[in-house]
């Protein structure tokens, strides 16, 4: 978790992956380029990952049977090795593969809200940009305005985290990864309050587990960032294959 992001254009500074300047740049995706046949290779290595990890469900969420997964502590690294664009639509076609996998049952709204916050996660930990404030700022005043939410509207200060993270994005592997987190957890939760209807006292007693789970998923995706940087590494090192962004 202290893995430290230097400034644009820096390389990474992690003692076990201290020689991959020639291969990472802080931003990893400083510009989106054309999808190339690298690029397409760790598409597709994503998309099969991640609908393994979408098998494994953790725990439901409230007012739904639609479940948190093993994905969700996958899926936001897709942004920093494929580009934003790429990374997006590889978490939703990840996601879209197993809706119907499963049969394409819709048991709740759940279900199809669903789809949607990993891809915005992904985008939050490609690179930072306005969209980084902008996404969590547009969630709260959503959740405010609703009647439900209006009465329990201190739960939307979750999603100031993502917001004050934005400032160290590009410094720290832990910023980047509850900013990430807690986007997801920001489009979910405007959703969710206008298409899930639960009580204000189930929003609150959510509280203290939105806490843990957050923080076990930044911990998932800091940890699958480094495991994957340090296995391109050794791949590069060995000379079995070379992936440079």
């Amino acid at each position: 978790m202290g893995v430290l992001l230097p400034d644009p254009g820096d390389v990474i500074r992690c003692e076990k992956v201290a020689s991959y300047h020639d291969h990472y740049n802080i931003n990893m995706v400083p510009q989106e380029k054309p999808f190339n046949k690298k690029q397409l290779i760790f598409f597709v290595a994503f998309t099969v990952l991640g609908f393994a990890a979408l098998q494994v469900p953790l725990t439901h969420l409230a007012g739904s049977k639609a479940t948190f997964t093993v994905f969700d502590a996958f899926g936001p690294t897709a942004g920093a090795f494929l580009g934003t664009v790429p990374g997006m639509l590889s978490v939703l076609l990840m996601q879209v593969f197993n809706f119907f996998a499963h049969g394409a049952r819709v048991d709740d709204p759940g279900t199809l809200i669903r789809l949607l916050p990993m891809a915005f996660a992904t985008m939050y930990f490609s690179k930072r940009s306005k969209l980084s404030v902008i996404i969590p700022t547009a969630a709260i005043i959503a959740f405010i305005v609703h009647p439900v939410g209006r009465t329990v509207w201190f739960f939307a200060s979750f999603w100031l985290i993502p917001i004050a993270c934005s400032f160290f994005q590009e410094r720290s592997l832990l910023a980047r990864s509850l900013g990430a987190t807690f986007t997801a957890h920001a489009v979910g939760g405007a959703l969710w309050v206008y298409f899930v209807p639960i009580p204000p006292a189930v929003w609150i007693s959510l509280i203290p587990i939105v806490i843990m789970e957050r923080l076990v998923f930044a911990a998932g995706i800091a940890g699958a960032y480094v495991a994957f940087t340090n296995a391109f590494y050794a791949l590069n090192q060995l000379r079995l294959f070379a992936y440079q962004l």
